[in-house]
This record gives structure tokens, sequence and C-alpha cells, in this order.
């Protein structure tokens, strides 16, 4: 599906039908991203955007992440506000220290809280969460990476993972898959949606990145454009996650894509510097 750098919406070019596509809503205060047909399969999840928060300068307003250099008291609350999207309480959070790696971590009631409240508290180098746990709340940070959700309805166990090029590309979504698998998972069950990340008409890459990509998606490189003729390319990270996804086994009808890239709405690091993060929230439906 294609997406503008704008952050604009535009069609929904996975075909699903509109309940299950991606869609701006309020929460109370809050304007988050939502997909309303989660709520017909056991979850609740958001994306949170930049407003409705009370942090300044470039990390206006709604700026969940403790590491970029904002206001730490006013992340507390940012978080708190999140969290309130999905009934919860800023201690039923639950986060990884991210480190673009491939680490996937079952996490349960005995996590909760985890990286709330002080990050050196979150589960070390962890990518991806995974939990068949109702009462927590997982968390993904992003600003051009791409938050992905899966989730197998039948099983009850729900993942959140942080989709870079380098973690995608080094397998993160593949142990994710295999981590829901320890709790009855199984990957043609599971529906996948992806969230806001870079669009692919302003990712330019270079040599390193073209060529994990070459070694990883092979005949499948077509998610890399042509080069600018400056040697460098434009990823199409959207579109990589989605191969991998359906390489890891997930039906590629299961997945949809959210029909904004980050940007407008969404903080974006390589827009500006610095900037915040915002966040996939995502909670098991009792």
């Amino acid at each position: 599906m294609e997406t503008q750098g704008s952050g604009n919406p535009v069609g929904n070019g996975d075909g699903c039908p509109a309940d299950r596509a991606a869609q701006l809503e309020r929460r109370g205060d809050l304007e988050v991203l939502a997909w309303p047909a989660l709520g017909h399969v056991g979850v609740d999840a958001v994306v949170t955007t930049r407003a409705g928060g009370v942090s300044a300068g470039p990390y206006e307003s709604l700026n969940l992440a403790l590491h970029v250099g904002d206001d730490p008291q006013a992340v507390l609350e940012n978080r708190r506000r999140a969290a309130t999207a999905l009934g919860a309480d800023l201690d039923d959070l639950v986060f990884g220290a991210q480190v673009h790696g491939t680490r996937a971590a079952v996490v349960g009631e005995a996590h909760r809280g985890r990286g709330a409240r002080d990050p050196s508290d979150a589960l070390a180098d962890t990518d991806a969460l995974v939990t068949s746990d109702p009462g927590i709340v997982l968390v993904t940070l992003v600003a051009d990476c791409i938050p992905v959700l899966l989730f197998d309805p039948e099983a009850g166990v729900l993942s959140c993972a942080h989709a870079g090029w380098r973690g995608a590309l080094s397998g993160v979504l593949q142990t994710t898959v295999d981590a829901m698998r320890t709790l009855g998972a199984l990957p043609q069950r599971m529906v996948a949606f992806i969230g806001p990340g870079v669009a692919k008409e302003r990712y330019q890459v270079g040599a390193e990145v073209f060529d994990a990509a070459r070694a990883v998606l092979g005949a499948d490189l077509t998610a890399l454009a042509p080069p600018d003729g400056a040697g460098r390319w434009l990823l199409d990270l959207s579109g990589t996650v989605q191969c991998l996804l359906e390489r890891a086994g997930v039906p590629a009808s299961a997945s949809h894509t959210a029909p904004f890239s980050t940007g407008g709405p969404f903080f974006s690091d390589r827009a500006t510097r610095p900037c915040g993060r915002f966040g996939l929230l995502a909670r098991i439906l009792p």
C-alpha cells in the first residue's frame, strides 16, 4: 500500500473491509490511531499521535520516551494519559529496552510496570513483547521504525514488535512468531496490524542497508527502489515488514497496514532531531 511522506491518509491498499482499516479516533482527550476490527477478535490497541500530552519544544506534546532528553515528569504524565486510552494505569504498562535487535520476551503479571517509570527497569535488549495475560499492556515506541501487532485469536496470544530495517532484516518478526508459538499460537491463525513508519518516498538508505536487504530479501528485493544515481536507494520498510511476516507464516490476507506514514501527526526522527516517540499500546480484552 502506498503512503505519503506528509502523514496524510491514502487509500486502504490492503483491500480489507472498512472496519479493519486503521482510523483516527478520540479516546478521552487523546487522538489515536486504532483498528476497530481488533475489538471483534479480543484485543484493544491504539497508536498514539503527537497530540494530547504535556511535553514542550521538539517533544510537543505526547512524547512517550524517557530516553530522548524530555522532562521525565512530563513523559510519565504522557504515559499515564496514553494508558487511560486502554482503560489502564501507568503501572499496567510493560516496556522493553529496544536496541534494534531480535529478542522477543514472553511477559505476564510478574512484569507489570516494567520500564513504565524508569527506563533502567525495562526488559533488557528486547524489541518484541509477547503475552497471553489480559492484565498487562504491551508498549512499543517508534518514530520511523514500524510498530507491528500480531494476535492469534484462538490461542489468545498477543505481541507487539519494533521493526526498523536492522531488526526486521535480522529476524525480529520471526523470533516474535516463534515466541508466540511457545504459548500455543500458530502463524496461520494470526492477524497482523502494521502501524505507521517512514514513507518509502523519503527513506533513503546507503550500501549497508542495501546489502543487508539484498542478502535477506533475495528475489523480493523489489521492496527497494533503484538507486538515485548517488549511491542511495529508497527502502519500502512497510513492504519489507509485510514480506517478512508472510515468510514467517502469517497469511498475506491477514496483514493490515495503517494508511499513514510518520510525519504529520506522528513523530519522525528522520524529519526532526531531537524528537519524541509515539507508541503502540495493546492489551488482550478480559
